[in-house]
């Protein structure tokens, strides 16, 4: 399994026989230059949204009829897609798991706020998270959050090994809120932060993480650079 870091909160997940895209958000992504994108976007299979804000859907339709792949996310806003823009989409809601290949995805709550700039009519349902399951591990994909109880349930019910967790403050938890939430809810070996260093407001560092989560291996993810697990 590779998961390689676009910057802010965007991801390439390559597991099992799938290329995942999350939220992936390259115009105007401060972190990932123009001479990049084509390398992270490249082989893709599906593109996962976790809500509608612009640093997570501004490039979904142009790059979701690009590559000729679906879009995948909460049943109301992926109708949405298909409706007006002809994507191809799986639609599904909280609780729901849906097979991509060999790869199961489940959907989780997050709890932030959604909307999309592309068509404030659009019925973008709710802010979400992702569990990734395939090559024997577990992923939490948070999505924007802040800490919540159904962390537990989360943590409890579906034993993720490897959390990628928003942790830049100001919009969502910052590293010491996730480092608190990884230890009250979760038992991970690897913790990836996201959605941090974008921009001066946010978290420039995970050392409050780092420091938070002894035992586990902290990855700061640098933009394209795969880690492998």
């Amino acid at each position: 399994m590779k998961i390689i870091w676009l910057g802010h909160g965007s991801f390439r997940i390559e597991i099992e026989d799938q290329v995942l895209l999350i939220d992936p958000w390259l115009t105007g992504n401060p972190m990932l230059a123009e001479d990049q994108h084509s390398k992270a976007t490249q082989g893709a299979t599906h593109i996962l949204i976790t809500h509608g804000h612009f640093d997570h859907t501004a490039d979904l339709v142009a790059l979701a009829k690009s590559l000729n792949v679906p879009a995948v996310g909460i049943y109301d806003f992926m109708s949405h897609f298909e409706e007006k823009d002809g994507l191809s989409v799986v639609g599904f809601n909280m609780g729901g798991t849906v097979a991509l290949g060999r790869v199961a995805v489940s959907m989780v709550p997050a709890m932030h706020s959604t909307s999309y700039a592309g068509d404030p009519a659009a019925p973008t349902g709710r802010e979400a998270g992702f569990i990734i399951k395939g090559e024997g591990h577990t992923i939490y994909l948070s999505g924007d959050t802040g800490i919540m109880a159904d962390m537990e349930w989360i943590g409890d019910y579906y034993k993720p090994d490897i959390g990628i967790l928003s942790a830049g403050g100001h919009f969502t938890m910052d590293m010491k809120g996730a480092a608190y939430a990884a230890r009250k809810y979760f038992d991970f070996k690897t913790v990836i932060p996201c959605h941090y260093k974008t921009f001066d407001l946010l978290e420039q560092s995970a050392k409050d993480l780092i420091e938070g989560l002894p035992g586990v291996s902290v990855i700061e993810p640098e933009v394209l650079k795969p880690i492998s697990i």
